[in-house]
């Protein structure tokens, strides 16, 4: 496998493409998609594929399927990019362009690439590129948050023994994600009897019993093993009644992360530790895991950095950058930990991803196309003309 040196032909068409590519990018900013609630983006994309002549559906966990050649060939590669933001809105957020720069709330993560990934998609479908194998492109439901890579895992549960490798088009274009951090997600609930804050007082309060082992969680020692990276976070916390009563009830969403399955073991026992060691006689503490996403596990190296170097090449032979293979949290987690090599790139360079100031740089998009095409063209033959 290696970066594809593209026809001039097809670097002209990339380019033609481009302000159809931003009229669809500004499209989908307006459909509102948050996690768990992607089902009118879903539907505009389904429909968008269908519109083109390409087979399309939605399956039970709101992902879109594009496939191409699935019924000639039994193994497959799946190409993916997420419509869900981090953002709750139901209503359209607002999108200015401004300076070269389209701003507006996951205009980046992951709009941006989702954009991309269909009019790619559409371009190999009316060019008659043949698929050498199996390719299944998915815009996917659930990738962020508390959405817990659902739709990403809903794929691999279907498709995984037949998928020989993954491509997640997400983040910008300046570096790859390669290496899967996993995640535990908690949350942790604190009951007492509370009261009223004078009549009351000395009863336990459920605030303080988070707040002691809080304390307790950023005294705990980080593992270490094999070089990895481990971290916890405590996010959020709520809960109480008024000013004047003592905290019956309390919650708060405790993570750790770490790109070691061994170094995740270790938190999740220290985590039971801190709990067993500040439990009160006269208070209730119950941890409900919200989401996990795994750690890589047995991925053929070799297999793995071709994917990783064809990726770096056509980043820097297209969109003019120097990647950096990195670690990450994304949809590449899961095929990564079945064991399949699997890279995360995306198309754009922008900033803000994550906040509501987030916005790309139009001018962009079209290099990192490029190099995205130059990698998905291994999985294609010459066109038939």
């Amino acid at each position: 496998m290696k970066a594809v040196q593209l026809e001039e032909r097809v670097l002209r068409d990339i380019e033609r493409m481009q302000p159809d590519v931003i009229a669809l990018l500004k499209m989908l900013c307006a459909i509102p998609a948050p996690s768990h609630r992607e089902e009118r983006r879903a539907a505009f994309v389904c429909d968008w594929f269908r519109a083109r002549g390409l087979s399309a559906e939605i399956d039970a966990a709101k992902n879109v399927l594009c496939p191409m050649g699935l019924d000639r060939h039994e193994d497959i590669v799946v190409i993916m990019a997420h419509m869900d933001t981090v953002f709750p809105d139901m209503e359209p957020m607002p999108l200015r362009e401004e300076n070269a720069r389209l701003y507006c709330p996951g205009v980046g993560d992951d709009t941006t690439n989702l954009a991309a990934m269909m009019m790619l998609a559409d371009y190999l479908h009316r060019e008659r590129y043949e698929p050498a194998c199996g390719v299944l492109f998915v815009a996917n439901a659930c990738e962020e948050g508390l959405g817990n890579l659902e739709g990403c895992k809903a794929i691999m549960k279907a498709f995984g023994p037949r998928v020989k490798a993954f491509l997640s088009l997400d983040g910008g274009s300046r570096d790859i994600c390669a290496q899967a951090v996993g995640s535990c997600r908690y949350q942790i609930t604190a009951r007492t009897q509370g009261g009223h804050s004078f009549a009351g007082f000395g009863n336990r309060n459920a605030i303080a019993v988070l707040a002691k082992l809080i304390g307790a969680f950023y005294s705990q020692p980080v593992p270490h093993i094999g070089g990895s990276i481990t971290t916890y976070n405590v996010g959020v916390i709520q809960g109480g009644t008024s000013v004047n009563t003592i905290a019956q009830q309390a919650q708060m969403l405790y993570e750790y992360r770490s790109d070691s399955a061994a170094c995740l073991a270790v938190m999740e026992h220290q985590m039971r530790v801190i709990l067993r060691e500040n439990a009160f006689d006269d208070a209730q503490v119950e941890a409900e895991l919200l989401g996990e996403r795994p750690c890589a596990q047995d991925v053929d190296p070799r297999m793995q950095q071709r994917l990783e170097i064809a990726c770096c090449e056509a980043l820097r032979r297209y969109a003019d950058a120097d990647p950096a293979v990195c670690s990450g949290s994304t949809d590449c987690n899961i095929p990564l930990s079945m064991g399949i090599p699997s890279v995360c790139f995306g198309v754009y360079v922008g900033e803000g991803e994550h906040t509501r100031q987030e916005w790309v740089e139009l001018d962009s998009i079209c290099p990192g196309m490029k190099a995205a095409a130059s990698v998905i063209l291994n999985w294609f033959e010459e066109t038939k003309r």
